[in-house]
């Protein structure tokens, strides 16, 4: 049932989008031919007239269409016809081209403002993240650091806690004995290093049976995140130098060592690499009492681990009078589409893999699960999402999407005549099928995910 209603939601969307463009085009007086839901690819599965308008449903139905005579060579209707779409005003082509994107951020806003008069509140997508229990065994860092059950984790690192994702993903990235260190922290390493052996220099391999001093107060990275890769918006990744399996070998020997004698095979900055690599201290901030209390450092094992259980607990956004639903919606979807925009972005320059591109499959699922878990409510708010979500998508300037034809219609503007069909159907065309081409492989995407989960 949860599945059925987002797969209700989610058409609900495309049908809003498409009634935006029909409705703009009824209102200059245009014709429309066909009124589709899904794609015109593979089998239509229903097909019927309603007045004079053909509404279609088709097999693939990952999207929506509105046809006007012009997309029908065969018309009958006179070319100088005013029921035409080209033979309309530049400005009333752009409204109806846009309209179906101002549709969708209606449908949004309607959604949102909805959630948020039935509910009297609406998430705000931060999370109070306390300690639950200390189960690390003796002589871990963590039972000499302070911290007690209850304690709520405000900061780690510098970097704002705010939900569970942004304090695991620091503390699995801080393991022990990770292989890479940054060259900062090489150098000051290596610094160290010089200090207590200046007769050395940084590329000159240390002659055999040459004892050198270790310095013990090293330098250690401490690892952290901006503020879009601790909501989710930006991908973590690991940045340095990596051990190679000698280094990896070399280090067994000196660890714990003050004095090393070399075997005559690395230099001092080798030397340096090796000693960089080991702990990662986590600084953390709680909030205990009303106070922030600072904790002495924890440092994670070889697995990534500190030995303690995590509660989280959602912070709402009171929406219980007129204006508080105003406010708190259009913050709610201005937070979250600025997110997505983000992402989109971080998508576009490759720092989100491709394999991380999800559809309408994995969007019902996950919709599903949400409200089957959260209630109905959480499933109206993914759907008011998406819908901005679609907004976005459509209104950017690709031939085949809305924000294309835009880009043509701006170019008739500035050239003072209509571009050549044939050029605008071709490219059209190409970008048409690499659309199609970019949903299969995102369904692909999805069906892994769901069988992978």
């Amino acid at each position: 049932m949860s599945i059925i209603i987002m797969i209700l939601l989610l058409s609900l969307l495309i049908l809003v989008h498409e009634a935006g463009h029909f409705l703009a085009a009824r209102a200059f007086g245009i014709k429309v031919e066909k009124f589709g839901f899904g794609l015109p690819v593979g089998p239509t599965l229903f097909r019927t007239k309603c007045g004079d308008v053909e509404i279609l449903v088709h097999a693939f139905l990952l999207g929506g269409y509105v046809s006007f005579p012009d997309d029908d060579k065969d018309c009958e209707l006179p070319m100088d016809s005013e029921d035409r779409f080209i033979n309309k005003p530049i400005w009333q082509r752009a409204v109806v081209v846009s309209a179906g994107v101002i549709a969708n951020v209606i449908c949004a806003f309607a959604l949102v403002f909805f959630v948020a008069g039935w509910t009297k509140q609406l998430p705000s997508g931060n999370y109070e993240i306390y300690a639950a229990g200390i189960s690390a065994p003796k002589g871990a860092s963590v039972w000499t650091s302070g911290l007690q059950s209850g304690d709520r984790i405000v900061s780690a690192n510098g970097c704002d806690i705010k939900n569970v994702y942004s304090f695991v993903t620091i503390v699995k990235n801080s393991a022990k004995d990770s292989g890479i260190m940054s060259e900062n922290v090489i150098n000051e390493n290596y610094d160290k290093l010089k200090a207590l052996n200046p007769g050395l220099e940084k590329d000159e391999i240390i002659p055999a049976d040459l004892s050198i001093r270790i310095p013990q107060d090293l330098s250690r990275d401490v690892i952290t995140m901006d503020k879009y890769t601790a909501k989710g918006a930006k991908y973590f990744k690991t940045s340095g130098v990596k051990l190679n399996s000698e280094l990896k070998s070399l280090k067994k020997e000196i660890e714990g060592k003050s004095v090393y004698t070399s075997n005559g095979q690395y230099t001092m900055y080798e030397i340096a690499q090796v000693i960089s690599d080991g702990v990662h201290p986590i600084n953390i901030n709680v909030l205990r009492d009303g106070k922030i209390v600072k904790l002495n450092p924890i440092y994670p094992d070889e697995k990534g681990l500190i030995g303690i259980g995590l509660a989280a607990k959602q912070t709402m956004i009171k929406t219980n009078t007129p204006v508080k639903i105003i406010k708190g919606g259009s913050k709610y979807l201005w937070d979250n589409t600025y997110l997505m925009m983000y992402s989109l972005g971080q998508l576009f320059t490759g720092n989100i893999p491709l394999k991380e591109m999800h559809g309408v499959v994995a969007i019902t699922k996950i919709g599903g699960d949400m409200i089957e878990k959260a209630g109905k409510s959480s499933g109206i708010l993914l759907a008011a999402l998406i819908s901005m979500n679609l907004a976005i998508l459509n209104i950017l300037p690709i031939p085949a999407l809305d924000g294309g034809h835009l880009i043509f219609l701006i170019a008739e503007k500035i050239m003072g005549k209509p571009l050549d069909e044939k050029i605008i159907e071709r490219i059209s065309s190409v970008f048409f099928s690499l659309l199609i081409i970019l949903m299969i492989f995102i369904v692909f995407n999805d069906i892994t995910l769901l069988v992978s989960k």
